[in-house]
């Protein structure tokens, strides 16, 4: 370790201006435990560390009781995992003042350090410290997280933008209960983009719709390449390619990978099934793809069912010229329900299909009890698909013992009350902006 050129490096953070720093609904608390954000690249996860050294700084503790290390950073990425106490030692040489002090140490990609979980549990268990986090898809996952920390870490998946956020870097403001119809049509405008582009902050910041597209083609190499192709020494890079374009053309839909498998076999491929098995979880570990399991009152009988698959940002959709709206519509409402399940981590999320044919998109229950049913559907113009949706919610209701249901809608309200079951129909503009508890 080159100590001058680790100090150069502490002191400059010590006097890095943190600007432009956007807030986020997540936010990290106060608990006792290492907190580790986790997500795609691009989300913002460093900027939620800024937020809290912020708001440490607004609470009174200087900036010299923080350090900050990003193992990405050349300066430093010849680090070992021994030397990170080295690092602390030598802040301390810095600044012996804090010695006694509580102080807090942020780090991204700590993965990059081979054994960096070795380092981290002892800095956690020596020292009196607050230990934040930051992985990308590419190494830092929850399940390794869980295994190597050992229930020392609380780990919440940042994904890109919700609709509100959106707004807020927007900058516009509003009150949701005082809508005027020029804010209205403004929302309904800045939906139809956010539909459109998805949601990383830096595509939403963009004005201009042709370098929205590249970056998000920048973005979406960066998750293939660098995120998976490398993490898993991938060498048949076709074949995931491949399969990147099966599950963008089943985006909301039922995807089998068994089925697949067979297909692809019949067309004359080699491949092994444990192999499109591996490439799959390779992206939804990489937070490409979430697949959703089928609802069963049985626990073995919905891990065996064949899942749903919603992609990270509905931006990728794009790249692939899919203009099909319903499957892009249902995306966001699944990835708003995700952000919903992090303010609550014991809501649980699934998809309900009947023997008979009546199929609903989403089922959230908690604690073993069903809480709501929730068609997605883009356009109720034509009655029969109005008519298909309510049956479908209708027998979700009753086979769950529900009394209400909801279907979000492009921009139809209504409220029907069919026997003695009632249905909300919600623009999903509104509903998007809807606190979790609102439902």
């Amino acid at each position: 370790m080159n100590k001058e050129r680790i100090k150069t490096f502490l002191l400059d953070f010590q006097k890095k201006k943190l600007s432009n720093v956007r807030k986020r609904e997540l936010t990290l608390g106060n608990t006792l435990k290492i907190q580790t954000i986790i997500g795609a690249r691009r989300t913002g996860k460093t900027y939620l560390l800024y937020n809290k050294i912020l708001e440490l700084e607004e609470r009174g503790v200087s900036r010299n009781r923080m350090i900050y290390l990003n193992f990405e950073n050349p300066i430093i990425d010849d680090v070992s995992y021994k030397e990170i106490k080295d690092i602390i030692e030598l802040h301390w040489q810095i600044f012996p003042e804090i010695i006694n002090k509580k102080f807090f140490l942020f780090i991204d990609e700590p993965q990059v350090i081979d054994k960096w979980e070795s380092a981290i549990r002892s800095i956690y268990d020596d020292f009196n410290i607050s230990i934040f986090l930051t992985g990308s898809s590419s190494r830092l996952l929850s399940k390794e997280i869980a295994t190597s920390l050992r229930g020392r870490s609380l780990t919440t998946v940042l994904l890109p933008l919700s609709f509100n956020e959106f707004l807020s870097f927007k900058n516009f403001s509003f009150d949701l209960n005082k809508l005027n119809t020029p804010n209205k049509v403004k929302i309904k405008k800045y939906f139809d983009e956010f539909l459109q582009f998805g949601s990383y902050p830096e595509i939403v910041l963009e004005d201009d719709n042709n370098e929205k597209i590249k970056i998000a083609k920048d973005y979406f190499d960066l998750t293939v390449y660098k995120d998976i192709i490398d993490r898993y020494n991938i060498k048949n890079t076709n074949l995931i390619k491949l399969l990147i374009d099966l599950i963008i053309s089943s985006c909301s839909k039922e995807f089998s990978i068994n089925k697949h498998f067979l297909d692809l076999k019949s067309r004359g491929l080699k491949l092994a099934k444990n192999t499109l098995y591996e490439y799959f979880s390779a992206l939804e570990d990489s937070f490409f793809v979430f697949p959703l399991k089928r609802f069963y009152h049985s626990k073995k009988s919905e891990n065996l069912s064949i899942p749903k698959v919603y992609l990270g940002d509905v931006g990728f959709l794009n790249l692939f010229s899919l203009d099909n709206f319903g499957q892009r519509f249902e995306n966001i409402i699944f990835l708003d329900i995700l952000r919903k399940k992090n303010k609550n981590h014991l809501l649980k999320i699934n998809y309900w299909r009947s023997d008979r044919g009546g199929e609903v998109d989403f089922v959230l229950s908690q604690g073993g009890k069903v809480k709501t049913a929730i068609q997605a559907c883009f356009n109720l113009n034509d009655p029969d698909t109005k008519k298909r949706e309510i049956k479908g919610l209708q027998m979700c209701m009753e086979e769950l013992k529900l009394k209400e249901g909801i279907i979000i809608t492009n921009d139809f309200e209504a409220e029907e009350k069919i026997k003695d079951k009632k249905i909300k129909f919600i623009p999903a503009w509104k509903w998007l902006l809807l606190d979790s508890n609102d439902f």
